[in-house]
């Protein structure tokens, strides 16, 4: 017979989050550790509340292995986005989409431009990450290129990145909130044009006024321009045609290719211009796809830009991501995140509470873990019978899910989007953090509704049956 095992306290269930976010913020504010070490931490405190609780050490081992294999999918793309990043400098396809950035974005538009075209290479693509370490880091060089302050520039490559990847219907996030919450795809699609629309218009609006700020002095510097063109020029052959591979990147994503098959093959098509444009040999591209491009353009600025990629770079992404989501999988298993989640669900008495414990949740869940993933899921698990009960749509949770799971997250320095972005970009997430008006405003629009009514939905006795029956399936 399986042991019985002792219910948590509120306070054992919440040690190992207290842990991670104590020793987490000490980390990026003072010892400059970064997050591996607190995370392990988190998951050893973890594992003696289990033990404490009566679990095996063989249970709790498999929560931490259900954890990881959540993260497998994304373990893969990142080590193909690494080799995305080094054949396309290698390639000359981002300094080409550096050059016409400088060539044909006034200085005036430059941060809402930035956060626009990242936008919609996300949408047509579906992943924030491969928008982020193509098209993100060529505006993130252009801008820093033109003089504007780098963690401006990549928190409007950041808001892009995460408006396409919470509103495409080709992202996993967007496919996994609906299928978590019991609504279809394009019932979440929809509902979440209300809180992503007016949120990422807001923060056009931010970035067009505080860019103004900072254009006068760009410019003012028409020789530094020059000195970056002249320096691109001289170390790539800059090409129209090299623009083709990115439009074939969107159209792999439209046509619906599967994510792993679509980045290999456009790794592969860096690799190509690499010989025939750059008259790199295949030892060059292969050196750059596993160690990174080292860029010799004689441009400080633009050499530590384009100094990056390679799939050893993402090592400690992965490191991360690994003991992100085996924190998950084993508070998941103790029981830790339920406790929390009860004691949260006990509270609510209203519709408002509703959707702010529903925000709440995905946040101290991104806090907790850093990932993604557990951020939708466990909210959208844990909350679907609340929401049912009060006759509201799933769709509402659906929308209030992803607002923390998928662009809250980002505002955690040590989760794994913002520590990805750090290392695409080169700024540091304590840095970026405040400009990522988006993620704000999302989560300050579902909250508003909640208390408001303003697009909540209610379904019939009928259809709240039904997506019961579908949950528990």
């Amino acid at each position: 017979m399986e042991e019985k095992k002792k219910k948590l306290s509120l306070l054992l269930a919440c040690l190992p989050i207290i842990v991670v976010i104590f020793m987490g913020l000490m980390s990026v504010v003072k010892w400059k550790a970064a997050m591996h070490t607190p995370l392990l931490a988190s998951i050893i405190v973890a594992a003696i509340i289990g033990k404490y609780s009566g679990f095996s050490w063989d249970e709790m081992e498999k929560g931490l292995v259900e954890g990881v294999s959540r993260a497998l999918p994304a373990l893969f793309i990142l080590l193909i986005v690494g080799s995305i990043i080094g054949s396309w400098i290698a390639g000359g396809i981002i300094p080409t989409l550096i050059y016409y950035g400088l060539k044909l974005i006034s200085p005036k538009v430059l941060i809402p431009a930035t956060a626009f075209v990242t936008a919609i290479v996300s949408l047509s693509t579906g992943t924030s990450f491969t928008s982020l370490a193509t098209v993100g880091l060529a505006l993130m060089a252009t801008g820093v290129s033109m003089g504007f302050p780098a963690p401006l520039v990549a928190g409007a490559v950041i808001s892009g990145a995460y408006f396409g990847d919470k509103l495409s219907p080709l992202s996993d996030t967007t496919n996994l909130a609906p299928a978590m919450s019991g609504c279809t795809l394009f019932e979440h699609v929809g509902h979440m044009l209300w809180d992503t629309i007016p949120a990422f218009l807001g923060s056009l609006i931010l970035y067009y006024f505080i860019g103004l700020k900072h254009a006068s002095s760009s410019m003012t510097q028409p020789e530094q321009i020059q000195g970056i063109y002249d320096g691109l020029e001289k170390a790539f052959n800059i090409n129209p045609l090299l623009l083709i591979v990115p439009i074939i990147t969107i159209i792999l994503a439209v046509k619906k290719v599967p994510a792993i098959p679509a980045l290999v093959s456009v790794s592969v098509l860096g690799g190509l211009c690499a010989m025939i444009f750059q008259g790199a040999d295949i030892g060059a591209v292969l050196r750059a796809t596993t160690f990174g491009f080292k860029s010799d353009t004689g441009i400080k600025m633009v050499d530590s830009l384009l100094s990056r990629g390679g799939i050893t770079s993402m090592g400690g992404t992965i490191m991360l991501l690994t003991l992100a989501t085996a924190l998950g999988g084993i508070l998941e298993k103790v029981g830790s995140l339920e406790v929390l989640l009860n004691s949260i669900m006990s509270k609510v008495r209203s519709t408002g509470q509703l959707m702010l414990a529903t925000l709440f949740s995905g946040l101290a869940i991104a806090f907790a873990t850093g990932a993604q993933l557990l951020a939708i899921i466990i909210p959208a698990r844990m909350f679907a019978p609340a929401f049912i009960e009060r006759n509201l749509h799933p769709k509402n949770l659906s929308r209030a899910a992803e607002a923390a799971g998928t662009v809250g997250i980002n505002l955690v320095p040590w989760s794994v989007p913002a520590i990805f972005a750090h290392n695409i970009l080169g700024v540091e997430p304590a840095q970026f953090i405040p400009y990522l008006f988006f993620a704000y405003f999302v989560i300050l629009a579902n909250a508003i509704y909640g208390y408001t009514g303003i697009s909540i939905t209610k379904i019939s006795n009928d259809v709240s049956k039904q997506t019961d029956t579908n949950l528990n399936v």
